[in-house]
């Protein structure tokens, strides 16, 4: 069944149809064939030749029929996909506008706590003795972000 990817549906349409409608007629022929004396000889071949057609004709119908059901099914399937995408487009839109907003927090906190430590160290840089609020600012800097 290989072979219906490179032919054209109407191709193979046609093809089964005709094996089809082939293998029928010689299968009738062959019954009636009988009653004439002369060809009665090819009864068999002919009644042979139209149900090994039949049968082709009924297999290839039958295969042509199952490719369309997988083909409606990846169509399908790509709808769903592309559906998906554009949800994940939408999801990844969110997440990104939280994450620059929660990186802005931390740039500021950051600064803050900077500005602060500048601040405060300078009211205690002759003593060389480490204050507890910068032991506390340096405690908060390391925390994680609490929003």
């Amino acid at each position: 069944m290989w072979i219906l990817h490179f032919l054209p549906d109407a191709v193979i349409l046609w093809f089964c149809n005709i094996l089809l409608f082939v293998g029928v007629a010689l299968t009738v022929t062959a019954f009636f064939i009988q009653a004439i004396p002369l060809i009665n000889q090819y009864r068999k071949p002919a009644q042979v030749l139209g149900i090994a057609l039949l049968v082709l004709g009924v297999y290839f119908r039958g295969g042509y029929s199952v490719e369309q059901q997988w083909r409606e099914r990846v169509t399908e399937v790509e709808a769903k996909l592309k559906q998906a995408e554009e949800q994940s487009a939408q999801a990844n839109t969110k997440i990104e506008t939280r994450v620059v907003n929660k990186t802005q927090y931390i740039k500021t906190r950051g600064a803050d706590i900077v500005k602060y430590v500048d601040r405060e160290v300078v009211k205690y840089d002759d003593a060389c003795k480490i204050p507890q609020p910068f032991i506390q600012a340096h405690n908060r800097a390391a925390e994680a972000p609490k929003k």
